[in-house]
């Protein structure tokens, strides 16, 4: 482990931060929830140094934290822990914090120092790889929506809008791009926007969006796959942490409320070779891009149905996919047409790229960033073609074909030989089994609405 066997991160950050007294410890789990440890100042050269331990079983967690035994990372092998060390450039202050804080990612290996297998970072850092042993980089950005909502959930005990601090009201209608609703929570924004450049994380664009106190914040692109998914997970934790701040909550729940649009997390990702020029462009005034822009979406579209247990990792992700909502319910894609799953924006030179518009907000960044390499690398090898780009309205140009609910994705999930082939067997092994458990869960519980529906009719 010599490699990360040096403290000048540690002392330089010390050194320009003397206030700060504690730090989380943040290791990123199998469903996107960041778990961790608060440690003293002062442990963070000996963190750098030796690392600190966790369990392997945080990656057979489910949703609810409860721990999966038939993923075997727990009981069968004694629960044994495995070093942890920070991730270089993630050593930050938590300015939303009373307490003078700072935090740091942290990336789990095995005993020889190779990445663990069960670990969604590692398996986005094994298929850059694979993009880097053809001559590739992904350059990868990241949007993701959410709704703020009323930390107050009132005599219903269910989500509201928060009241608007200008004008005392509460947003109730769809004023997508609406910069007065934007305006009425522009000192959240403003906050988190801040905080996260405090943190290195790269915010773009923000708007508001379809729902009542929803928004859409962009991430700026980078080249770098594992970074961007960085950058989304730890952006989550701004929003909430801001929001917490200001008595409100945030959600990046899909499907927050039954009427209102759902929260999608959109990826951009285009190619560059060694010399750093854009493989999607192309010179032929006539082509919509270059062939390995058309083998990405074939690929794309060919796993698409095998990855909806990545996009959509629970029950509720599935409430978002319904006809005309922007959220798509087939493989398709098309030029500058927001209907279709696959989005080929429009933009200047070199800007060619490819909007996957199909991950909720909820889905772990790592996963669906993984599953997005995972299909360009089985489309650009097997030079797959993707077919007529759709035209007009994507919902009438095709059948709903995506896995609609969440058992049919597990099984396609389990059943896609080509993301067996790219995710290896024993990471889809752990990854399957918390989720089917995770499921029978769920499924087990007696809703408000069965009692309401059949305790007196059936």
């Amino acid at each position: 482990m010599t490699a990360f066997r040096d403290d000048t991160e540690a002392l330089k950050f010390l050194e320009l931060n003397p206030d700060i007294s504690t730090i989380d410890v943040l290791l990123p789990d199998n469903c996107g929830v960041l778990r961790g440890k608060r440690l003293p100042a002062a442990s963070l050269p000996k963190l750098f140094t030796e690392g600190c331990s966790f369990p392997g079983s945080i990656y057979a967690m489910d949703i609810t934290g409860a721990t999966v035994d038939t993923t075997g990372l727990s009981w069968d092998e004694g629960d044994p822990d495995r070093p942890c060390f920070p991730v270089p450039g993630t050593l930050q202050r938590t300015p939303w914090l009373r307490k003078p804080t700072g935090q740091i990612l942290l990336s789990m290996h095995d005993q020889d120092g190779t990445p663990f297998f069960a670990a969604p970072r590692a398996l986005v850092e094994q298929l850059k790889g694979r993009l880097a042993e053809l001559g590739l980089t992904a350059v990868v950005a990241v949007e993701l929506e959410f709704y703020l909502l009323d930390g107050d959930w009132g005599e219903e005990d269910k989500p509201r809008p928060p009241l608007s601090p200008t004008s005392g009201v509460r947003q109730s209608t769809t004023q997508v791009y609406g910069m007065n609703e934007l305006y009425d929570f522009g000192h959240v924004l403003d906050e988190i926007e801040e905080a996260a450049h405090a943190q290195g994380i790269p915010t773009d664009t923000a708007v508001a969006e379809y729902g009542p106190g929803q928004c859409e914040i962009n991430l700026h692109h980078v080249p770098d796959p594992v970074l961007a998914a960085d950058h989304a997970i730890l952006f989550k934790r701004v929003v909430r942490g801001v929001a917490a701040k200001h008595k409100l909550d945030a959600t990046f729940m899909a499907k927050p409320y039954p009427q209102h649009a759902g929260s999608g997390m959109h990826v951009h990702v285009s190619l560059i070779d060694r010399d750093g020029r854009n493989v999607f462009e192309t010179d032929r005034p006539e082509a919509i891009g270059s062939d390995l822009l058309l083998h990405a979406i074939g690929g794309l579209a060919a796993t698409m149905p095998g990855a909806m247990a990545l996009f959509a990792p629970n029950a509720n992700s599935f409430r978002r996919f319904q006809v005309e909502s922007y959220a798509p319910t087939a493989p398709t894609w098309g030029v500058n047409n927001r209907t279709t799953a696959l989005r080929i924006p429009v933009g200047p030179p070199g800007s060619k790229r490819i909007e996957h518009r199909v991950a909720g907000a909820d889905a772990n960044p790592y996963l669906a960033v993984a599953a997005i390499l995972a299909g360009i690398l089985h489309g650009i090898t097997n030079r797959i073609d993707p077919g007529e780009p759709v035209t007009g309205n994507g919902y009438n140009g095709a059948e709903a074909s995506l896995p609609g609910n969440w058992v049919s994705a597990l099984e396609a999930f389990e059943n896609c030989r080509e993301l067996r082939d790219l995710f290896g067997e024993r990471f889809m092994h752990v990854h399957l089994e918390t989720k089917w458990a995770e499921r029978d869960k769920f499924f087990a519980y007696v809703t408000p609405l069965e009692y309401e529906w059949y305790l007196r009719t059936a």
